[in-house]
């Protein structure tokens, strides 16, 4: 079980929010969202609602500032993410509707590039665990959460223009 208090104004002043699930509309609780601290879980925050926009990755710990998680307005929605203990599994593939090349990864992948000779990513199937994928090599720049699902286009999540060059398993025990 997560839970992570939220604060309308830096360094955790303002009015609060505590929450242990999804969110899917801080707006509902607050006027705006600056500053949160996590107790426990793990969760993926986000500049817009419902689930969209700019997200980064919240591991248990004290976040004073949204602009240091490289966020570019205040946090409107969250996940939680569940602790997942079994095997990890996913397909990505080089174009939209998993056309070109498909590789299969059951490990961390710093390189598509290097390691799959694949340029990019613009569709993938996670079929076990949960993952997050990175707009740059070596888990950097932009990042999506991808749960268990299909993602036939990323332009369907508001990621327009959007391709993934690295991914990472959430092993987090959180």
């Amino acid at each position: 079980m997560g839970k992570v208090i939220f604060y309308e104004d830096r360094n955790f002043q303002g009015r609060s929010y505590e929450c242990s699930s999804d969110c899917s509309d801080m707006s509902v609780y607050l006027s705006r969202c600056s500053s949160c601290r996590v107790e426990s879980g793990c969760f993926m925050v986000y500049d817009r609602p419902n689930y969209m926009g700019n997200q980064f990755f919240l591991r248990r710990g004290e976040y004073s500032d949204y602009m240091s998680m490289g966020m570019s307005d205040s946090i409107r929605s969250c996940r939680l993410i569940p602790q997942h203990r079994g095997s990890f599994t996913m397909r990505v593939y080089e174009r939209e509707s998993y056309g070109g090349q498909m590789h299969e990864l059951m490990d961390d992948c710093d390189s598509f590039r290097d390691r799959l000779r694949m340029s990019d990513c613009q569709s993938c199937q996670v079929m076990d665990g949960h993952w997050l994928m990175y707009e740059q090599p070596h888990y950097r720049g932009r990042m999506m959460y991808m749960r268990p699902g299909e993602y036939r286009s990323f332009r369907n999540l508001g990621m327009s223009n959007f391709r993934f060059s690295s991914a990472r398993r959430i092993t987090e025990m959180c």
